[in-house]
């Protein structure tokens, strides 16, 4: 979380999958997951177009066939 400035939404995400996954992958799931179910005035795409979606933390452990953490 930002030390300085004000959040409104702090949003914590667990995932696993099945799979070898990159941090970009994590991220595109997470704009994919989330449009259209969180309404209008909270898609992600617009938020992050207009400066209001702040940095995306994504901690990924990857074991042999798997990867999980937390973003």
């Amino acid at each position: 979380m930002p030390q300085t400035g004000i959040v409104k939404y702090h949003v914590k995400l667990s995932y696993d999958v099945d799979g070898l996954v990159e941090r970009a992958d994590i991220i595109g799931a997470i704009f994919g997951q989330t449009e259209g179910l969180l309404g209008p005035e909270m898609n992600l795409n617009e938020l992050q177009r207009v400066s209001k979606v702040g940095r995306i933390e994504v901690i990924a452990k990857s074991t042999s066939n798997t990867t999980n953490g937390n973003a």
